[in-house]
């Protein structure tokens, strides 16, 4: 279940209102500045990265505004063709450059990514959103202020390991799942992987794949051969059952907000969806 608590906003604590000499320093001539910066919370609170891992135990991660240059970065048809231009803006944005943005679980990612977004552009984000009731494209304004960190409880009978994943046991083969989080690393890997198969006019399998990717043990053994022969005769209710209960134990933001269709008057709740609007605003 999702808590909603204000103090838990992605991003809240940030250096905006700094003073100018702070921000140029005392003895800066007119043409020295120094880029704001702001401490994004992390969903993960740093708790499920390795003893070695710059972030273990860190609650936040402190990032600098963008700039005119990460423009560049977001604008590169080069970096965009090769979809790594978000992956190249995060890690440039770091303050701490021992973190590696691949590295990063995704959850965190995200958060520093809406966090960027926010300082570069402003919370309010416009974009066009499909009705789910009339089916119309229509504009509508989310506020990226409002992302807040999900707090899930780890559910029933799900265990942690000591090596930071978890074991979850499938209700129809009675078998025990370990999986792990995904970092940026295994998302670029998923694109990749994606994109080889549509080149290729190969079948798409996202969740396999998926599964493939998260899955590092069945009934405590690491066989890639068993892994894959686990993701290929799952029944539809196991799998069911292991993508909701995974997705409620990793670490991310919420970004569900009230969403209100100007053109039937539909109101429910709806995702801040991340289309190209999101970096790529119009004027």
């Amino acid at each position: 279940m999702t808590v909603r608590n204000n103090e838990d906003r992605v991003g809240a604590k940030h250096n905006s209102d700094m003073d100018p000499s702070e921000i140029m320093g005392p003895s800066a001539g007119p043409l020295s500045f120094v880029t704001p910066t702001e401490f994004v919370e992390l969903p993960s609170k740093g708790e499920h990265y390795p003893e070695d891992h710059p972030l273990h135990q860190q609650e936040t991660v402190e990032i600098r505004y963008m700039t005119a240059k990460d423009e560049d970065i977001l604008t590169s048809r080069t970096l965009l063709k090769k979809g790594i231009a978000l992956d190249r803006l995060v890690q440039n944005i770091l303050v701490d450059k021992s973190v590696r943005s691949e590295d990063l679980l995704i959850g965190d990612r995200n958060a520093i990514i809406v966090a960027a977004r926010a300082t570069g552009y402003g919370s309010e984000y416009k974009t066009k959103v499909n009705c789910p009731s009339c089916a119309e494209f229509v504009e509508f304004e989310f506020d990226l202020g409002e992302a807040v960190i999900e707090e899930n409880p780890l559910p029933e009978g799900v265990r942690k390991t000591d090596e930071g994943t978890f074991v979850v046991h499938l209700p129809k083969l009675k078998v025990d799942v370990e999986v792990k989080f995904l970092t940026g690393r295994d998302e670029t890997r998923l694109a990749k992987l994606a994109a080889s198969k549509k080149k290729n006019k190969m079948e798409e399998s996202l969740l396999t794949d998926q599964f493939r990717q998260f899955i590092v043990g069945v009934n405590g053994s690491d066989d890639a051969a068993l892994i894959n022969s686990l993701v290929e005769n799952m029944p539809a209710y196991d799998s069911r059952f292991l993508r909701y209960t995974y997705h409620g134990i990793v670490p991310n933001i919420d970004l569900t907000q009230d969403f209100e269709c100007p053109n039937c008057g539909l109101e429910q709740e709806m995702e801040v969806p991340f289309t190209t609007d999101f970096f790529w605003t119009r004027g």
